[in-house]
């Protein structure tokens, strides 16, 4: 690798972002980033602490507690997996829940937490050789990432890969609630005021509604060679 690099991602929820992030990680040494994972941990923090409930968020507990949460990663060499520490605690799996999912687009559109988590991804973008995640990230996060993309996929697929990938953990959800989930998350992401979900300007755009994960990984590799 000639010149040190940092790649960012955007797009909806459950079309794969995590599944290109984590591949290009892999084949090319790159630290991955999971800036969702971040927000889930702090929607978890929220939830267990009763700032949020009922989807409603108490702002005086909030702002108490806010400079509480330490969100982190650590690499498993075991598993060979990214894991999420929430106060140095594994919540790897917890923040996967349903009832995270139902929260967090509400807790990430809130100035105080978007502020405290941009912060600490900028900073980490700061070493370079990063593949971060998210809906911000080519736009607010690391704007002068050499490669952008914007990833998208027909709302019915990402549902049912969502619906296949829990069938797999202990949590017992059916198709339809989470496709109104995914639909609820859609319409925060993309109207809430503080960086909405868009695609950059110089973001390459990547609709992998009927793409093979051969396919995808064949074209994300003709990309990123040119910069190598």
């Amino acid at each position: 690798m000639s010149t040190p690099f940092n790649i960012a991602i955007d797009g909806y929820s459950s079309c794969g972002k995590s599944t290109i992030a984590k591949s290009i990680a892999n084949k090319y040494n790159f630290r991955y980033i999971d800036s969702g994972a971040m927000y889930r941990a702090i929607t978890l923090f929220f939830m267990r602490e009763d700032v949020i409930k009922n989807k409603n968020i108490n702002f005086d507990l909030l702002n108490q507690l806010i400079e509480n949460v330490k969100v982190d990663f650590y690499f498993d060499t075991k598993t060979k997996s990214s894991k999420t520490l929430l106060n140095n605690q594994n919540v790897e799996d917890d923040i996967r829940s349903i009832s995270v999912s139902e929260n967090v687009s509400i807790v990430a559109s809130i100035a105080k937490v978007r502020k405290k988590l941009i912060a600490i991804q900028q900073k980490i973008g700061e070493s370079k050789n990063i593949v971060m995640d998210g809906r911000d990230i080519g736009t607010k996060v690391l704007p002068n990432a050499k490669i952008k993309l914007f990833v998208t996929a027909d709302i019915e697929v990402r549902a049912q890969r969502r619906f296949a990938q829990l069938k797999k953990t202990a949590f017992n959800v059916s198709f339809s609630k989470i496709l109104k989930n995914l639909n609820d998350r859609d319409r925060f992401d993309i109207s809430r005021k503080i960086n909405p979900l868009v695609k950059a300007d110089d973001a390459i755009l990547i609709d992998n509604t009927m793409m093979s994960l051969q396919e995808q990984d064949m074209f994300l590799n003709n990309l990123i060679t040119k910069y190598l």
